[in-house]
């Protein structure tokens, strides 16, 4: 192995080891399947590492970063497939940004740099000629640059939104199928009836909780049901009754080794299909945070649960009306809806140039939106002036070397994420990672 690999295979194994060594410890069964879902393809490297990207984000001196630009709220890992529909608090099917699992305070083009890295890679996997993914990239970008002058003109309105009404194409199939999901289809899925009471179904990937484990759950559910905002809050006596709780664990590239519980509830009345499934997951610790100037945040946080709730809230308009936070043995856990109205933007049949253009300007833009702006109830006191302006000023009139600079970072990053992704395997393989090695 060269010498320049070797010691850039040695980073890879420090950065995620140093990442997630309590998780691995605590389940390396589950880490194990995380990376050999890693080891797919390059994107899936790519999805699972961004602790990598933003130990070399750290490194890079990026004009486009000054005082303000550097500590605005990021989604924190913005890639591809990142990108979903969701019911949102006024009762509207909504396609935007989601999973705000690694939101944070940071500089805003690690999240345009991480997408375009992202948009490069998938591409490069669909065979696209290099020049067909620098296009495709500014696009992107030029829709982002535009979205953010408009909230500069106007950064009152928070109606910007990708909806039914005013979509076409993939975007508009995904908001589709969303709709044809339903609350009964969902529970019927993963719940059964018994005695004319609903319960969650045995499944191989659910564990029964003991006494104690649940009284544990049900304890902590209560202290979530105070991080709810008021204006958002359910006045029903029954609505939060608890009717069962099963422990589940991730096994997902994101959410390996993160103990969760499924948690079902009354709902709006005692009709059985109006039960409702709660997700209380613990919270990771976001990849930008260990690259960010700690005084940027100081103690903000109270753990980070309450950071992911906080760090959405931010971010996305009208959030899920049942997000919250609480904690289980002093660890922070996010709590939100397992909604029947969530559907992923899948890129399988989005394959050529044209079809994929109308996409990334629809995604340029709701980008720039949650960069923007925020919920009402968010608590963003930690961004106290007006991104959109800050965004702006650092762009200046160069909006074309703004996006050349980002479009070449791109393109050259996807290609070291294509070797970083053979390093992983050949780490892996070679038992290179201590604490997920086979036993």
């Amino acid at each position: 192995m060269p010498a320049s690999n070797a010691k850039r295979s040695a980073l890879i194994v420090e950065v995620l080891s140093d990442a997630f060594e309590q998780l691995m410890a605590a389940d390396p069964i589950a880490f194990r399947t995380k990376f050999r879902k890693m080891a797919a393809d390059p994107f899936a490297f790519y999805r699972g590492s961004a602790c990598i990207f933003y130990a070399d984000m750290v490194k890079l001196k990026d004009p486009f970063a000054d005082e303000k630009t550097s500590r605005v709220w990021i989604h924190g890992d913005l890639h591809a497939e990142n990108f979903g529909t969701y019911m949102n608090s006024e009762g509207m099917l909504v396609f935007d940004v989601n999973d705000f699992d690694e939101a944070y305070i940071g500089n805003f083009t690690w999240d345009l740099r991480r997408f375009l890295a992202s948009l490069a890679l998938m591409g490069w996997q669909k065979a696209l000629p290099e020049d067909d993914i620098r296009q495709l990239s500014a696009v992107f970008l030029k829709a982002y640059v535009e979205q953010v002058a408009h909230y500069v003109d106007d950064p009152t309105d928070e109606a910007f939104a990708l909806r039914l009404d005013n979509t076409e194409g993939a975007i508009h199939e995904v908001l589709r199928m969303a709709r044809r999901g339903t609350r009964i289809s969902l529970l019927d899925s993963i719940t059964e009836v018994v005695d004319h009471e609903r319960r969650f179904a045995s499944h191989s990937d659910i564990r029964q909780l003991r006494k104690t484990e649940r009284g544990k759950v049900e304890r902590a559910f209560k202290r979530y049901l105070e991080t709810i905002p008021a204006a958002k809050r359910e006045a029903h006596d029954v609505f939060y009754d608890i009717k069962d709780v099963v422990g589940k664990t991730g096994f997902g590239i994101g959410s390996a080794g993160l103990p969760s519980y499924n948690v079902l509830i009354e709902g709006y009345n005692q009709a059985l299909e109006n039960d409702i499934i709660l997700v209380m997951k613990q919270g990771n610790i976001p990849a930008p945070s260990r690259v960010v100037d700690p005084s940027l945040v100081g103690d903000y946080f109270e753990h980070e649960g309450h950071r992911t709730v906080v760090s959405q809230r931010a971010l996305q308009v009208h959030a899920d009306p049942f997000l919250g936070h609480t904690t289980i043995d002093g660890v922070g856990y996010v709590v939100a809806e397992l909604s029947p109205y969530e559907a992923d933007l899948s890129w399988s049949n989005i394959t050529e140039p044209d079809q994929m253009e109308p996409v990334l300007e629809w995604l340029g833009r709701a980008t720039a939106k949650v960069h923007c702006v925020s919920d009402t109830d968010s608590e963003e006191d930690l961004v106290e002036f007006q991104t959109e302006d800050a965004i702006a000023g650092v762009i200046g009139d160069d909006a074309d070397g703004f996006i050349e600079e980002l479009v070449e970072f791109g393109v050259q990053y996807a290609g070291k994420a294509r070797n970083d992704h053979a390093l992983f395997i050949e780490a892996f393989r070679s038992g290179k990672f201590d604490l997920v090695s086979a036993t």
